[in-house]
């Protein structure tokens, strides 16, 4: 298929040299501890220090020094020489440098030596007698971050300590936002949590700071963007909150629902991953009547280049950069319609983000100002098709698979759009089987051997379900050969049938659901090794008049319990449970339900101001999506997550 918009380049990327997160090796919190809006100040005190110095001969032990001088501005700093200690990391180029062998390090003549490593007295110590005569040494540690924001205080870098987030926070008359979470680090056994917050405008200003003391047990964390207005005296907003957890444990990652909502908008999304990563893929191109704009958040302390960040058709390679750079810890919408012209729906759009933002939230707007925001994924690079996936067999039944809802036919339209998702996917050999709420077949669609640049959206047309709504899954299917590599994903695009116009996206991934037999990771378990055969799912309850709304879907590899055997706690505010229900879902089948139609009218009021449901089930594992619903029919969805 020819694409219409102009041709953009293939060039060498602008990727920054920082790790972050790797499905091998987990996260790494140097970028975090470097790039940290508290580091600025006191990294910008070094450098100043540094320049005074004079000739200054860097000791590198952990490979530590690309990312510092990547995150900090470190220009005019005389540095005549990078040394290290690893066998691996000797004769590598880092910029300008060859790191030496650092016993050689009195040979540059340097006056001072920069240690460029956090903790590092026994570092200093260790060296000390290779050192230039006469030199000072300064170290990371001159960059730490207050003593009070640590949770481990014997390891700097431990990833306890940097347990942060961004959050896309707008405040207006035409958009408001509230970021819910939970306290699930005291069912760890974490006591005292907190939560530094710096709230930072478009450009990357810092409009508010605080801290809030979180109450102890599993309680509700909410934030609200007009209490935080109104408590700063700030002027309408569209910008990004810096959360930073103290005091955690059992979990190093925070995550969140986040709801936007005004007179005409009731959408919803969640975290935004806390690690930066190179690509990212599932953007809808614009529909006739749409303008998408995605929301590129710079997360660190240094600014976002013109062409730091890159937009092509998927399957391409024909990038396109953005206009204009971004400061540090600012954020820009980027019209990726005007970016590629003549590219529209169902062609979908990757991003190449250089490391440089998080996970991006995309905003749909239609003729007449409705919109709707949803999330973008990570496109993995470091994951390969593998032949095993196609030779699994009967044991292991339906294998990988992909649920989401079909929600009621009466009332919306429910499409599925397969999304690659990592950058070594060149086929999409699919599937899409369909279920009756009951479980019952209601049917398959083969989607063939999909290229990456395909444009094959699932719709609904003509589907028939005996309860009138019902679930979709997306699985591999060789007949047509191609070939797997187990991240199986796609975009789920809703929309009322009727007035008033409203409509809602969300995406994920596959798994292997609920079967006793192994394939590597799967099914996964979130807690313990696999495989992964209960559930505990997060409802966030609704405020200014909305209800929650969750389509919990019961998926099978193989045949497994006839019926779930789930429980919905209703929690208060304060974390205490004050209500219960039952829920039995049929095997493949999915339950849609309300909270406010499940809970008395008296328990709802009581949870109230950040209540939520613990959604349970040790018998198997369930696919969810939670929303919310108006009361004039406007509603949202997004996949959910549990703790």
């Amino acid at each position: 298929m020819p694409d219409s918009h102009p041709a953009g380049t293939a060039a060498t990327r602008r990727a920054l040299p920082i790790d972050t997160f790797d499905n091998r090796t987990g996260g790494d919190a140097l970028f975090r501890a470097v790039g940290h809006p508290l580091a600025v100040e006191p990294a910008a005190a070094l450098v100043a220090k540094l320049k005074a110095a004079g000739k200054v001969a860097v000791y590198d032990p952990f490979g530590a020094f690309a990312t510092l001088t990547a995150l900090q501005d470190f220009s005019g700093v005389s540095f005549v020489g990078l040394y290290g200690r690893d066998h691996q990391h000797l004769g590598r180029k880092v910029g300008a440098f060859t790191v030496a062998p650092v016993s050689g390090i009195a040979k540059s003549g340097a006056a001072c030596v920069l240690v460029a490593a956090f903790d590092a007295d026994p570092l200093v110590a260790q060296v000390a007698q290779w050192l230039p005569p006469g030199a000072t040494v300064v170290t990371l540690d001159a960059m730490r971050i207050p003593e009070a924001l640590l949770t481990d205080r014997k390891r700097y870098l431990s990833t306890y300590n940097f347990v942060t987030n961004l959050v896309l926070f707008c405040e207006g008359p035409q958009r408001h936002s509230r970021m819910v979470s939970a306290n699930y680090w005291a069912g760890y056994g974490a006591k005292n949590v907190r939560a530094w917050m710096r709230l930072f405008d478009s450009d990357g200003k810092a409009l508010a700071t605080w801290e809030e003391k979180l109450p102890e047990g599993v309680a509700a964390f909410v934030v609200d963007s007009r209490e935080v207005a109104k408590r700063f005296g700030l002027s309408p907003f569209d910008g990004q909150l810096f959360v930073h957890m103290v005091d955690v444990t059992g979990h190093d990652v925070l995550k969140y629902a986040l709801d936007f909502w005004s007179g005409s908008e009731l959408t919803c999304t969640h975290d935004a991953n806390p690690w930066p990563s190179d690509f990212y893929a599932g953007i809808p191109a614009p529909a006739a009547g749409e303008r998408v704009r995605v929301w590129v958040q710079n997360c660190h302390s240094c600014a976002i280049p013109a062409d730091g960040v890159r937009f092509s058709a998927m399957g391409t390679d024909a990038w396109v950069p953005m206009k204009e750079p971004i400061p540090a810890f600012g954020m820009r919408a980027v019209d990726v319609g005007a970016l590629l012209p003549g590219l529209a729906w169902p062609r979908q759009i990757e991003m190449d983000a250089g490391k440089f933002a998080v996970r991006p939230r995309y905003e749909v707007e239609r003729t007449g100002g409705k919109r709707h925001v949803a999330h973008a994924n990570v496109e993995r690079s470091d994951l390969k098709p593998d032949p095993q996936i196609a030779t699994l067999g009967a044991d292991f039944g339906k294998g990988f698979i992909l649920p989401a809802p079909i929600l009621p036919l009466d009332a919306y339209t429910s499409v599925a759009l397969p999304t690659p998702m990592a950058r070594g996917q060149t086929t999409l050999p699919l599937v899409a089987r369909f279920y009756d709420a009951s479980g019952t077949p209601a049917g398959e669609r083969f989607l063939g051997n999909l290229g990456r640049d395909h444009a094959c959206a699932v719709g609904t047309d003509g589907l028939k379900l005996a309860s009138g709504y019902g679930h979709v899954e997306l699985s591999y299917d060789f007949r047509d050969g191609g070939a797997g590599d187990g991240w199986i994903h796609a975009l789920f695009r809703y929309a009322r049938r009727g007035a008033p116009a409203h409509g809602a996206d969300t995406s994920f991934g596959s798994h292997i659901f609920n079967t006793a037999l192994v394939f590597k990771n799967e099914p996964q378990s979130y807690i313990g090794r696999p495989p992964g055969l209960t559930t505990r799912l997060f409802l966030r309850l609704g405020a200014d008049g909305h209800d929650a709304m969750c389509h919990l879907i019961y998926p099978a590899s193989t045949p497994w319990h006839a019926t779930s055997d789930t429980v919905l706690e209703l929690h208060d505010a304060s974390g205490t449970k004050i209500a219960e229900a039952k829920l039995a879902i049929p095997c493949s089948g999915s339950k849609l339900w309300r909270a406010g139609e499940t809970f008395a009218p008296a328990d709802i009021a009581h949870a109230a101001g950040g209540g939520y449901v613990l959604i349970r089930d040790r018998t198997c594992r369930l696919f969810g999506y939670h929303g919310l619903v108006a009361p004039d029919g406007r509603f949202s969805l997004d996949h959910m997550f549990g703790f």
